[in-house]
């Protein structure tokens, strides 16, 4: 399943560009997501926890950076991941890249994702994973505008740090109600459109 997202996030493009590339500091944004090993530069496990109401689903994989253009702002990441307690699956290919965007000096993320689900996560996620998709991008937009305003200029001397984030796992069932009523709503909007 492909699934495209676009968010907005008031910087500078290189300044982003430089957070993004950050895997340490950007890991705690993604909801539900967990960084466990550094390999290199280009290499990194983790983990991934997605609430089912009672049902708790962690998967363990890698991610590996493909490709990487600093000039085009542009990165490719694979992450493949199996289910700690089951035989799903979840892989992924995310294409990412920046655009400068209004005048004010924002930027304008792009992400392309190609996903395919496996096992217990496909049949819970079927039909409402782009909406899914669409919170939780939402939720790491919010949470990278937040903690890259909050960052101090290394210049700055006694200055408190930020407090730590910490990844919460992802509520699905509030998320998965709430695309749920997405498309009913747009059904509904479908329909009323044609009469």
């Amino acid at each position: 399943m492909l699934i495209e997202n676009t968010f907005t996030v008031a910087q500078p493009p290189h300044r982003l560009w430089a957070t993004l590339l950050d895997v340490e500091k950007i890991v705690p944004c993604m909801p539900g997501a967990e960084l466990s090993e550094v390999l290199d530069d280009e290499h990194w496990k983790g983990t991934f926890t997605a609430k089912f109401g009672p049902v708790s689903m962690s998967f363990a994989g890698t991610v590996a950076m493909e490709e990487r253009d600093d000039t085009a702002h542009r990165v490719v990441l694979r992450a493949k991941g199996r289910e700690q307690k089951g035989k799903g699956a979840a892989d992924a290919t995310v294409t990412s890249w920046l655009e400068a965007g209004p005048a004010d000096g924002g930027s304008t993320v792009h992400m392309q994702a190609d996903i395919t689900l496996s096992g217990a996560a496909a049949q819970m996620s079927r039909g409402l994973l782009p909406e899914i998709s669409k919170k939780l991008t939402q939720q790491f937009a919010d949470c990278l505008q937040e903690t890259m305003a909050t960052d101090v200029p290394a210049a700055v001397e006694d200055a408190a740090p930020p407090p730590a984030r910490v990844a919460k796992p992802i509520g699905a069932i509030g998320l998965g109600l709430s695309a749920l009523w997405s498309t009913i709503v747009g059904f509904f909007r479908r329909l009323l459109a044609r009469d």
